[in-house]
């Protein structure tokens, strides 16, 4: 579907635009950020890091990035890849769904477009995961195509810059700033304007003291000469978070320890897990790890090693471990799962709950 974009002559700025991204390519120019994928204009490559970028910073992504080429160095190399390759290597970075379709946008890349990324917009955003900000950034970093981008980073400039005092989130705010988005976009040196304003927010216009006496948009700022910068954007009403509550069972048997994958869809999918059960609100996690222990077609003495919290984009997760040895030679439902050796789990691509929860087995 074609993005709905507006024309520029439907904003307005109290500022001249033209020299807004002057003032910004002049000081990215001089203190812009030396990255792995800015040092080509490879589509696919490019592609990569945008995913990988989504809601994660770029500390916790070069690694992954780096790893990700080495294993699969072209679009083709990403397609034909079992998909659990693919989680098992995104594993710990999070959004797992971003690695699902991931997979899927590279599949549909080499089937509907012969290998070759495209360069319009429309096109960019039938590929599983690419949103219009994304598209965005693929098209003009990729193809220098004058693309306007509304990622996290310059959702807050512009709400500072224009002064925005209002939910930064909703239908009437990303209405506007995909308009102001659109009119500060220049018509040349997009590629470097696109990876400019990313770097303006990530190292100057940050969410927490934003260091305007270094910022070259300083002059601009709408925030700034009214003396609300450090109030811009507005802080969406905490929300009440869930609790969830389940027990994992960490079976051992001659030193190693069962664990299946979960399906490959849904939460967390792909990754590995100790078989987990949920804990009904008031029955005791015990009560549930005996029965998910019997439900594995054997008996054995459970020890809780303790309980571990980790929290989800929308739920916080409570989970009691357990631990049981068993001298029996297998598991009735074996087939659901696999042995791994104790010294390999910290390498396995399990989730993140129950790979903070290793730390309770020297306990």
């Amino acid at each position: 579907m074609k993005p709905d974009v507006n024309p520029s002559s439907h904003a307005s700025a109290p500022f001249d635009p033209q020299q807004l991204s002057r003032a910004l390519l002049d000081w990215y120019g001089q203190a812009g950020r030396d990255l792995p994928w800015r040092q080509t204009r490879d589509p696919y490559r490019i592609w990569l890091s945008e995913i990988m970028l989504q809601q994660t910073t770029v500390a916790a992504v070069i690694g992954y990035y780096q790893r990700f080429l080495e294993n699969f160095p072209t679009v083709e190399h990403l397609a034909a890849a079992p998909q659990e390759a693919v989680i098992d290597l995104w594993a710990g970075l999070g959004y797992y769904a971003r690695a699902r379709n991931l997979h899927a946008a590279a599949q549909r890349v080499v089937e509907d477009f012969a290998g070759s990324f495209p360069a319009e917009i429309d096109e960019l955003m039938s590929l599983p995961g690419v949103g219009r900000s994304t598209a965005g950034a693929i098209s003009s970093l990729a193809f220098e195509r004058r693309a306007p981008i509304l990622d996290g980073n310059v959702r807050r400039i512009l709400c500072r810059l224009f002064a925005w005092q209002d939910a930064p989130r909703s239908s009437r705010a990303e209405k506007q700033l995909w308009l102001w988005a659109d009119l500060l976009t220049p018509g040349q040196q997009v590629h470097d304007y696109t990876q400019a304003i990313m770097d303006l927010g990530a190292t100057v216009c940050t969410p927490r003291s934003p260091d305007c006496e270094s910022c070259p948009l300083s002059s601009f700022c709408q925030a700034r000469r009214q003396g609300i910068e450090q109030e811009l954007p507005l802080k969406p009403k905490r929300k009440k978070v869930p609790v969830r509550t389940e027990a994992a069972l960490l079976i051992c048997r001659d030193g190693s320890y069962f664990v299946r994958r979960r399906q490959a869809s849904g939460l967390l999918g792909g990754l590995w897990e100790f078989p987990t059960i949920s804990v009904p609100e008031g029955k005791p996690p015990e009560q549930q790890a005996a029965q998910l222990l019997r439900d594995q077609g054997v008996s054995g003495r459970l020890k809780s090693l303790g309980k571990i919290e980790h929290l989800y984009s929308h739920f916080r997760l409570e989970l009691h471990l357990f631990h049981a040895n068993l001298a029996e030679p297998q598991l009735v439902n074996e087939e659901s799962g696999d042995w791994c050796p104790a010294d390999e789990l910290e390498n396995l691509a399990l989730h993140g709950a129950h790979k903070k929860g290793l730390t309770l087995l020297g306990g």
